[in-house]
């Protein structure tokens, strides 16, 4: 087992008890490469995780329809944290309860649950945020230092949705790899805000709707880019790294999200228990019906790699800020809730197709380079 000498480095906007970032600051190298030059890259073999994206600069005209939405939003997200919050209480109870966000889209729903916990019953839950990287696990030097912290956690998993389930069978098998090499042993069971996939059993909604984190990158969830790991300049047993753009603090709009949210709370108590009671009667296993639907438009669309298509708002909302989309393709039983998708295609001349075979309300199709 690695010692762990080094500690986490001090990063994020958020509030030193509202989330723990368990990551290496990698501020001072140059990681962003355009879009273009990093797809090429993508696609002939680089991992994603070894670069970043540039952080996309939104207009004024998208940040005040960020502020709309999360005001339309903020409700209905409020409703969606409680009642996952709730069914992780009934799992774990809160006595040695750890959340552990996955970075970055997990992180705000992080900060929420556990200011719901807070709030609802007055029980300070830890919260970290650590990487996972799809094809590479999860950051075990983190999982680590969480039971270094706290010896009898019972770890929660949190992340903000599901698109076609690649975390969730990444995360199994990295607990399933962690849990027979240590004492301590984690559930990879993982809880979302919302599940349109179908690939998670604890989440809050299963609907499709635009979660207004999935707007922004890094303004939204702590000033934190996504996860980096690239052993050209890592140390190999190191904390996974991301950088902190303390640059962006005029723009950081993190806070004010949790807070938008949290005020909801004490208001929307009934409607949670409501929603609570119907959820346990509901068989909630997962079904992967996302992934089904996914397969069904790989095929129509002729497209040789799957992972070239990213179902759902969030994961469209991704593609529309961090690749190169070929086409976008609507649902238009939920062009309501789509304004943001649709004023992003826009700015970047991306076509829009309509398309009702899928659970999903949206889905991003990536440029084949």
């Amino acid at each position: 087992m690695i010692e762990l000498i080094n500690k986490p480095d001090m990063m994020g906007s958020y509030k030193a008890d509202d989330a723990v970032f368990l990551l290496r600051d990698l501020s001072t190298l140059s990681l962003e490469i355009s879009n273009e030059e990093r797809e090429r890259l993508i696609q002939s073999g680089t991992h994603y995780s070894e670069m970043l994206p540039i952080e996309y600069q939104p207009s004024e005209e998208y940040l005040a329809l960020f502020h709309r939405t999360l005001a339309d939003y903020a409700k209905r997200i409020a409703i969606a944290v409680g009642v996952v919050a709730e069914q992780i209480k009934l799992r774990k109870g809160l006595e040695n309860l750890v959340l552990v966000s996955l970075a970055r889209a997990g992180t705000p729903i992080g900060v929420l649950i556990k200011r719901y916990f807070k709030e609802r019953y007055n029980v300070d839950v830890p919260h970290y945020s650590i990487s996972i990287i799809r094809g590479r696990g999860l950051d075990e030097t983190a999982i680590r230092y969480i039971f270094e912290q706290h010896p009898t956690a019972a770890i929660q998993f949190i992340d903000g949705w599901t698109g076609k389930g690649a975390i969730t069978k990444e995360l199994d098998k990295s607990c399933a790899h962690f849990n027979a090499q240590n004492k301590s042993q984690i559930e990879s069971e993982l809880a979302v805000l919302a599940d349109p996939g179908h690939c998670v059993s604890l989440y809050g909604t299963r609907e499709d709707f635009l979660i207004p984190s999935a707007c922004l990158n890094s303004t939204v969830s702590g000033l934190v880019s996504r996860t980096v790991l690239n052993y050209s300049f890592m140390e190999k047993g190191d904390f996974h790294g991301a950088k902190y753009y303390k640059e962006l603090q005029s723009s950081d709009v993190s806070n004010l999200y949790i807070e938008a949210v949290s005020d909801h709370f004490e208001l929307v108590t009934e409607e949670v228990q409501e929603i609570l009671t119907k959820r346990l009667l509901e068989n909630t296993t997962p079904t992967w019906q996302g992934m089904k639907a996914v397969q069904a438009i790989q095929e129509e669309m002729h497209i040789t790699d799957v992972n070239l298509v990213k179902p759902g708002v969030g994961e469209t909302t991704r593609v529309l800020l961090r690749r190169i989309p070929w086409k976008i393709l609507i649902n238009p039983a939920c062009i309501e809730d789509l304004e943001h998708v649709l004023l992003l295609a826009k700015d970047k001349n991306i076509p829009i197709e309509e398309y009702s075979n899928m659970s999903y309300s949206c889905c991003g199709l990536i440029k084949n380079v």
